[in-house]
């Protein structure tokens, strides 16, 4: 049966082959598919030989003029009014200049909940559910704050209206934690998700090909210690992926998945991580300015 609106690629012969449609074979050149294609059809995709022939056409950058701002859940978020309040004023302020995707982070909460899940023996996969919507509801008290600029909260199936919204907008928020949830990857170490909040934003920005990746911290970006904690901690102004795991520090400043992830990377080969408690450094950042730590895939 043919239905209306589609091409049909059989025949009925009727009375000669009793109805039964007959392939209709395509003429020498009439093939849609091209030599690669073919060679999809037709090979694995576990051919690494045939995979390394998938890179030849360069990657869309869908949403170029978009940055990515991660807004820190226990660095940043936690500290409620005193550290938020200023950030909501700095991101209206840019509104109209720069196109913002912010996604928020998890924080203590999450921490705890992963502490009760953890005692309970729940899996990997369980855990990153319960971080999922802890980093949910920061996303939604910030979509609050900003509802009065018509800036709006998405979901991930939301995300194919992204360019609609920052068309309109200027700006989003979403939860950073990337949808694995129970098909999340389990570690190499212990059982909390590797792939937490830091690597949710980062995914969007290489996959939309935005700007920039900004992490806003309660730091001035990475040390070679916990500044917290050791007094002798130095900055790192820049550095690569390489010399990072040269260094094989016991504490980076973002997810280690980050990183790995930024090895393959097409579109994001560098982030930034700033201090947003410093008022105008978001503004600087967004602007292109060096004003943290500049980590790069080479």
């Amino acid at each position: 049966m043919c239905f209306s609106g589609f091409v049909c690629a059989c025949r009925v012969d009727n009375g000669i082959s009793g109805g039964k449609p007959t392939p209709v074979h395509p003429r020498e050149g009439d093939e849609l598919l091209t030599a690669l294609g073919r060679a999809l059809v037709e090979g694995s995709l576990t051919d690494e030989s045939l995979l390394s022939e998938t890179v030849t056409e360069p990657v869309v950058q869908i949403l170029p003029r978009a940055n990515v701002i991660k807004v820190g859940g226990q660095s940043f978020i936690d500290r409620g009014r005193v550290a938020v309040l200023p950030f909501i004023e700095e991101v209206i302020a840019n509104l109209g200049r720069h196109e913002m995707i912010i996604g928020t982070g998890a924080g203590t909460r999450a921490r705890h909940a992963y502490s009760v899940g953890l005692d309970l023996g729940l899996p990997t996969g369980v855990l990153s559910v319960l971080g999922t919507y802890v980093s949910m509801q920061n996303a939604r008290m910030l979509h609050y704050l900003l509802a009065d600029r018509g800036i709006p909260f998405i979901e991930p199936a939301g995300f194919a209206q992204l360019p609609l919204y920052l068309a309109e907008r200027g700006a989003v928020v979403f939860f950073g934690m990337p949808p694995y949830t129970y098909w999340q990857r389990n570690p190499a170490v212990g059982r909390i998700p590797p792939h937490r909040t830091d690597t949710g934003a980062y995914l969007v920005s290489e996959v939309f090909g935005c700007r920039s990746m900004i992490y806003l911290k309660d730091e001035r970006g990475l040390f070679t210690a916990d500044p917290k904690k050791d007094p002798d901690a130095k900055f790192i102004p820049r550095v690569t992926v390489a010399e990072l795991a040269e260094m094989d520090l016991d504490d980076v400043v973002v997810e280690r998945a980050v990183l790995e992830l930024m090895a393959n990377a097409q579109n994001r080969r560098e982030v930034q991580v700033i201090n947003g408690l410093v008022p105008g450094n978001l503004t600087r950042a967004l602007e292109g300015e060096h004003v943290g730590t500049i980590i790069t895939s080479e």
